[in-house]
């Protein structure tokens, strides 16, 4: 139950209504589906409209960046969820994967993804860049960097860097708010938060 009741559809003023129908249709589009508690998030930042306005127009740019293939965007945000333990973007987080081609084997092995035989190079890389990032202090190394950069233009380091840091703003938001899982994952296999520390 989150720390505080988000705005209701009752209470919603014309343009959180707009958004949230919105979301719900764009949600709806990636996912086959629709839940109960889908817009949570978005109902807590209802309470500051200028905000809800922001976050808005942030997360449409992020959903444009086409520089990436999908399953890289779907490495790094689901990781940056895992590492961060974000029920709510786990869960949605996942159903996104599947739905742009990763598998359950993926999904559940991502708490392991150095040991992991179902991941290249290349996404293992992606993986690790998403938990340095998402880790407190964040810890990138040159090295790591550099290895990236064998793979990725600048636009797509930009853009991989923007993925996982927004999925940090998401996390944490969430997680301080206790906003827990989305339910679109229900039934089905959700990677899973990360051993170890945050």
């Amino acid at each position: 139950m989150p720390r505080i009741s988000g705005v209701s559809d009752r209470d919603a003023k014309l343009g959180t209504k707009i958004a949230f129908f919105f979301t719900k249709r764009h949600f709806k589009q990636m996912t086959g589906g629709e839940t109960e508690s889908m817009l949570e998030p978005l109902r807590m930042y209802a309470y500051v409209p200028k905000l809800l306005s922001a976050i808005g127009r942030l997360e449409l740019a992020e959903s444009k960046i086409d520089v990436l293939s999908p399953r890289h965007r779907a490495l790094a945000e689901l990781k940056s969820a895992t590492v961060v333990k974000c029920e709510y973007c786990i869960d949605l987080g996942s159903q996104i994967a599947r739905s742009w081609g990763l598998t359950d084997e993926e999904l559940l092995a991502m708490s392991d993804y150095q040991n992991a035989a179902c991941f290249s190079d290349v996404d293992k890389l992606i993986l690790e860049y998403a938990t340095a990032i998402s880790r407190t202090p964040v810890e990138v190394s040159d090295e790591l960097f550099e290895a990236l950069r064998a793979h990725f233009d600048n636009a797509q380091l930009v853009a991989l860097t923007h993925i996982i840091t927004l999925g940090n703003l998401r996390g944490r938001f969430n997680v301080a708010l206790d906003i827990g899982s989305s339910g679109f994952s229900e039934g089905r296999v959700c990677a899973l938060p990360d051993a170890g520390r945050q």
